[in-house]
């Protein structure tokens, strides 16, 4: 195990998503083997934002501005962000989301740290929809989305009518 690693020589993977969303992340943490923490430092370009406005029912995150300026949705408000600014956005419900938006002239640039709790589920107030992770990234099949008016749609009862319970007494009383 490298318990350092500099900056230049950390992957950096790049998203982009539409007009209004696109950034590069640096990866620090994964690289050395965090398991329970992510770090990363974000770059997003003006007039755009890194991801969708959204909030963590499990994890909490911390950010500290070092370059560029924005603004930071939170809950239904609007705080200005510069350099030597530290954020936290604890774990929570819609009030507790939160979007950095790029409205500078330059690169906006944060560190970005994370708990890395499983099972997470986020909620997206733009979009209405709520995703949950089982597993960690770049294991097959570890998210799935669900849109917010779909949520109640089964109940815990439905479909369980009982016949696998009915067939193991069956089997039992059979079998003595």
């Amino acid at each position: 195990m490298q318990p350092v690693l500099n900056v230049s020589a950390a992957p950096v993977n790049r998203f982009i998503h539409g007009e209004y969303f696109e950034c590069w992340m640096t990866e620090l943490a994964e690289p050395l083997g965090s398991k329970s923490v992510g770090v990363n430092i974000t770059r997003v370009p003006p007039g755009k934002a890194a991801f969708p406005l959204h909030h963590h029912h499990v994890n909490e995150e911390h950010f500290f501005i070092l370059s560029g300026t924005g603004v930071l949705r939170f809950g239904d408000k609007t705080y200005p962000v510069g350099p030597n600014d530290y954020v936290l956005t604890p774990a929570g419900g819609p009030e507790l989301a939160h979007q950095f938006v790029n409205t500078g002239d330059g690169d906006l640039v944060y560190l970005a740290m994370s708990s890395l709790l499983l099972p997470e589920v986020v909620g997206y107030p733009d979009s209405d929809k709520t995703s949950v992770r089982i597993a960690t990234t770049g294991q097959e099949s570890t998210r799935f989305f669900i849109r917010d008016s779909a949520k109640d749609g089964v109940g815990y009862w439905d479909g369980e009518d009982g016949q696998a319970v009915s067939a193991l007494v069956q089997q039992a009383r059979t079998d003595t």
